[in-house]
């Protein structure tokens, strides 16, 4: 990064605003990105990007941005501390809670957002070092139904090939303005265009997705399972299983069956409102084709039974045997996982409330409630990262008076945002543009990639990255000195392959240090990185286990070596690639090495769930009532809506206010024009929205966009409240029985017209 670099200068980075990072190039005007392009030779997204990331710069740039540490008083009021004054109460606070109520009582929450995943790396010093064993972020309010039932049936993460597959289908999951994969809609565009394949959206709203797709099932708010449960039996009775392939690689296929055989085909059609043929049609469209790749997202993962949904979907591609086929689902490599699967089948419970811990993540949506309780295991201190639960988790309300509650509690953010302001401490963070960062959401294969992203502008003064910060907290504790790392840092000198064999002698006579793990690499091997680049440190780790996990994969990705040898050639090639680099490349047919069941088959059958699919029928299809007889979609993806990184309103071309949207016939049935303000009312709170009748939304379904309710002072002032918080409206008591994940995406509501 050069300081005075000219304005032609065009930078390469990332997309912040979704999971799928795509690459772009920038121009910079001072600290203001003047324009952006997509990257045409980003390793993923090669040129695509969408509107959002053209307006990044209200990302990096905005109103009010803290510069300093902040402690706040009894009276919720801030003053402003110096860093070591901070980092010195910081590490004693949690010290002090630790020697109070012993080991385990603070929950750890976060770990990085849409496009800054190194910070969780660091913190994991931090976490060992404070005894830090309980976590939890935004993963545990959407996804962990999801891996719960992937954990079980494949002990792995799998994902669809779309750019491949003859039929793609889209369950609860819009990718025109949410993604979810490299060129979303250019991929959109080619399976509509082309008359030999197919696309299937199950949607209650007629999304943009929906306009392209062959077969639109418009299906009633909450009833997926009773679809999809009779999509199945439809394939059973009809005799569109794939026999053969299913004897040879599933386990637990003549339970599964007939754990079906009673459901009530036309019963379930009339209940989620698609018409029994139509379901007939697609299914016998999916068991024709080559390849089938589904998506489900939190249309479905924050509604009625999303776990049960999870487990359907899955079950409709492995008895058309579409694992390890060209186009079809996979499991895929990975630099870091996103979930652990070690404990499938056999997950600790929370002390307190007693849910599943799954994949090592803590329901977050009981957080609130476990620490309001007396239980003696309450957590009594909370560490936040790179997430704003007070906004994004249910009842807000609840979270709110939580944070309170605690002993102590530290947001380490770049905004001072609804949670940092209820934290005992806030430490100001670097953008993602002011330091090195990646994700590690990529799921791709056969081949996968990453992107590592230099900083583009340099952090204002008195803002910190987290590597630094957590370093900081480290030498704070007194775990660590200067002189323990001065071996290492002399092998890091003489180059990769000296530190690698010095690294792992260091790590068997130093095991303190080496849980350090991410802090030692940055005292270390960072001082010989580029200045830069120093936070990138931690992605050697990551290159050594990659190259270990998969060797021959990494090889035929273009790396030479063996052993560390290897694992150095992938971390400079990372770290030295700003459009990114393919990691691993498989053979098609190495899908099924990537199992990870003992037995490395399917595991069609989960107990638990079949015993739902057998109770399914005795359900109820409908949770509105006379009181709340509207379903309220708490956080719809639209052209500019994004997580809550993006704080000035401004940002948005469009719909700044973030509208409600309602159907034509409910707007009549209730005297609402467009633009009346009108109040919507749900058993978790009451929020006041303006009305857009939006002919997509279908007959008491209603929607509010996700990203807006944040709080902001556009001229310096008090900060205001653009549009409606949503999980002002929402409920924890709703939510998934075995994820706990909410219903955010079900929440009954009504309306009522307010009177200018």
């Amino acid at each position: 990064m050069k300081e005075n670099a000219p304005k032609e200068t065009w930078h390469k980075t990332a997309c912040v605003l979704c999971s799928s990072n795509c690459g772009l190039e920038v121009k910079l005007d001072g600290n203001e990105i003047t324009r952006v392009r997509g990257n045409k030779t980003h390793v993923g997204s090669k040129g695509y990007t969408c509107e959002k990331a053209l307006r990044v710069n209200f990302y990096q740039n905005f109103q009010g941005r803290i510069t300093t540490p902040l402690k706040r008083l009894p009276d919720g009021s801030h003053i402003e501390v110096d860093w070591d004054t901070a980092i010195a109460e910081v590490a004693e606070g949690f010290k002090e809670v630790n020697e109070k109520y012993g080991d385990g009582k603070i929950l750890y929450y976060g770990g990085g957002g849409q496009g800054n995943h190194l910070g969780v790396g660091y913190s994991m010093a931090t976490r060992n070092a404070l005894n830090i064993t309980r976590r939890s972020n935004a993963l545990a309010q959407e996804k962990t139904g999801e891996a719960w039932v992937e954990g079980r049936m494949f002990g792995a993460h799998t994902h669809g090939n779309f750019h491949e597959a003859e039929v793609a289908v889209f369950l609860g999951k819009n990718p025109w303005h949410s993604h979810g994969f490299d060129e979303a809609r250019r991929v959109l565009k080619e399976i509509s265009a082309d008359s030999k394949r197919s696309m299937v959206v199950i949607d209650p709203r007629r999304t943009e997705t929906a306009d392209l797709a062959d077969f639109w099932l418009p299906i009633k708010p909450g009833t997926d399972a009773f679809l999809i449960a009779a999509m199945i039996l439809i394939i059973i009775e009809e005799n569109l299983t794939a026999k053969s392939w299913l004897s040879e690689n599933t386990v637990g296929l003549d339970e599964t069956v007939k754990a079906f055989a009673n459901i009530p085909i036309g019963d379930f059609a009339s209940r989620c409102g698609v018409p029994e043929e139509q379901i007939r049609n697609v299914a016998r469209r999916l068991a024709a084709a080559e390849s089938v790749a589904f998506y489900e997202d939190l249309g479905i993962e924050m509604a009625p039974h999303s776990t049960l949904v999870s487990y359907l979907q899955r079950v409709v591609w492995v008895l058309l045997g579409n694992y390890g086929n060209q186009g079809g689902m996979s499991v895929h490599s990975y630099a870091a996982p996103l979930f652990s699967y070690k404990a499938s089948g056999s997950e600790p419970t929370d002390p307190v409330t007693g849910s599943l811990v799954i994949s090592d993540f803590f329901a977050c949506n009981e957080i609130a409630d476990g620490i309001l309780s007396d239980h003696p295991e309450r957590n009594r201190a909370l560490l936040i990262e790179s997430t704003n639960p007070v906004h994004s988790l249910a009842e807000s309300e609840k979270f709110r008076q939580a944070m309170r509650a605690v002993d102590f509690s530290v947001v380490v953010d770049v905004a001072l945002t609804e949670t940092a302001r209820e934290a005992t401490y806030f430490l100001p963070a670097a953008t993602q543009y002011e330091k090195v960062e990646t994700t590690f959401f990529s799921a791709s294969f056969p081949e996968n990639w990453i992107c590592v992203r230099p900083p583009i502008l340099a952090p204002p003064e008195g803002v910190l990255t987290e590597p630094e910060i957590h370093t900081r907290i480290i030498r704070e504790l007194g775990l660590a000195t200067e002189e323990d790392f001065l071996p290492l840092r002399e092998l890091a000198k003489k180059g990769l392959d000296e530190f690698s064999k010095g690294f792992m002698e260091f790590s068997v006579n130093n095991p303190e240090l080496a849980a350090l793990g991410a802090v030692t690499l940055y005292e270390t091997l960072g001082e010989v990185l580029p200045v830069n680049m120093r936070g990138a440190a931690v992605l050697w780790f990551s290159a050594q286990q990659t190259a270990l996990r998969y060797p021959t994969q990494v090889k035929a990705a273009g790396y030479e070596g063996d052993g560390p040898s290897l694992g150095n050639s992938l971390f400079e090639a990372m770290i030295s690639n700003p459009d990114g680099v393919l990691f691993t490349r498989h053979e098609q047919d190495q899908a099924w090495d990537l199992l990870e069941t003992i037995d490395s088959k399917i595991h069609i059958a989960i107990p638990e769930m079949l015993e739902e699919v057998k109770r399914l029928a005795d359900s109820p299809s409908t949770y509105t009532s006379d009181e709340f007889p509207f379903v309220l979609a708490a956080g719809e993806r639209r052209s500019f809506t994004a997580n809550t990184i993006m704080r000035n309103p401004e940002w948005r071309k469009r719909d700044q206010e973030g509208t409600l949207r309602l159907s034509l016939g409910d707007a009549e049935q209730l005297g609402i024009d467009n633009g009346s303000r009108v109040r919507i009312t749900t058993p978790g709170g009451s929020a006041v929205a303006v009305a857009e009748i939006n002919e997509t939304m279908m007959q008491g379904h209603i929607s509010l966009p996700n990203g807006h309710g944040l709080s902001y002072s556009p001229a310096g002032g008090e900060p205001e409240v653009f549009g409606v918080p949503t999980n002002e409206l929402t409920s924890t008591d709703w939510c998934d029985p075995i994820a706990k994940t909410p219903w955010h995406k079900h929440v009954p509501a009504q309306l009522e017209v307010v009177e200018p």
